[in-house]
């Protein structure tokens, strides 16, 4: 028997009620299965849906209509047992709380003890080793991000969500964190779902990339990312990289550019 999905999408909309009484539709029949410990990049168009697909995942939202399911649960199984680790571009680390603390606060959320070790380590994971006794302002954007994506694994998830973690940062840091989380998703294997709007940023991090058209959102391209791990920056000047991300381009340009 084939192995169930880590997370399935099954045939999924999201129509939203606006304030005037007008419905918006945001997601229309959208079919998608993650197989464990695999990464899979979302890109679209803005306000395709990318994030509500996400918000879905992380049970923040409810379909209108089909089924998500991780592990053949509802997300909401996972949310309340502290299996669903988020990061998202704001990086929300609590501005009072040194970098320690706040990568520790889901334990005190989950209402466990503290386990200082797994918070020293996963600190270490993300190059973040001296700076434990930091504010969130004393530190860069990209070493915020670190922190978010340190607290985001602390409970050891089952499934990662990333929701434009790297966007807000400029383009040099950007590319060293794209190296930096694929170190770290390579050391845990979570199953990881990233919306993202950089094409070199989800073929290089991911195992696939899907296109998402524009609103109301669904599938038009779902393609596999053919390099071998650990991916080195380098492997963003082969021939092969430059025709996938004029491909995945392509996709999402609008119906219609071409005519």
């Amino acid at each position: 028997m084939p192995e169930k999905p880590a997370i399935r999408i099954d045939r999924v909309s999201k129509t939203f009620r606006l304030g005037d009484g007008r419905e918006l539709t945001a997601l229309t029949d959208i079919d998608l299965s993650i197989a464990s410990g695999e990464f899979v990049a979302l890109l679209g168009p803005s306000g395709c849906g990318k994030s509500t697909i996400l918000r879905l995942v992380a049970a923040l939202e409810a379909a209108t209509a089909g089924r998500v399911t991780i592990e053949g649960r509802a997300p909401a199984e996972l949310c309340q047992s502290h299996r669903l680790g988020v990061a998202f571009q704001d990086h929300a680390l609590l501005p009072w709380l040194d970098i320690e603390a706040n990568v520790a606060l889901p334990f005190h959320l989950a209402g466990r003890p503290v386990d200082g070790a797994r918070v020293r380590d996963l600190i270490a994971l993300v190059g973040l080793t001296g700076f434990e006794k930091a504010r969130p302002r004393q530190l860069s954007g990209g070493m915020r991000q670190r922190a978010s994506i340190a607290r985001a694994l602390v409970l050891e998830p089952e499934v990662l969500l990333l929701d434009e973690p790297f966007g807000a940062l400029d383009a040099v840091t950007r590319r060293q964190m794209n190296v930096e989380l694929q170190r770290i998703w390579s050391r845990h294997r979570i199953t990881t779902l990233l919306v993202t709007h950089s094409v070199d940023e989800a073929l290089f991090l991911a195992d696939r990339v899907v296109v998402m058209s524009g609103r109301p959102g669904r599938v038009i391209l779902d393609l596999p990312a053919p390099f071998a791990r650990p991916r080195a920056p380098s492997v963003m000047r082969e021939p092969a990289f430059h025709d996938l991300v004029d491909q995945l381009t392509e996709a999402l340009e609008p119906e219609g550019a071409h005519a």
